[in-house]
């Protein structure tokens, strides 16, 4: 593996655990597409530090479970946008 993948991959780590970022949010800060992230996390992250792999799992297993809850909220939250925009 390239040394610049590596770097990106333990990057891309170290910032879900210090943010506690989706992939979503973490592609954006990294200019790169969400399978890029994903693939560096569950893929190549898992093959150079198997300790920070497991901490990033967890984060990302709990952004899952609740991921049903964020996407509730932003559609409340477009929608009072709107509702406010033309009262």
């Amino acid at each position: 593996m390239q040394s610049s993948i590596i770097e990106r991959v333990i990057s891309v780590s170290d910032y879900i655990i210090e943010n506690r970022a989706t992939v979503r949010q973490t592609a954006k800060v990294f200019g790169v597409s969400k399978s890029t992230v994903h693939n560096d996390i569950i893929k190549r992250l898992v093959k150079i530090d198997k300790e920070r792999y497991a901490k990033v799992k967890k984060i990302l297993d709990y952004n899952f479970s609740i991921r049903h809850l964020r996407g509730g909220e932003s559609t409340k939250n477009r929608y009072l946008h709107i509702k406010n925009i033309h009262n």
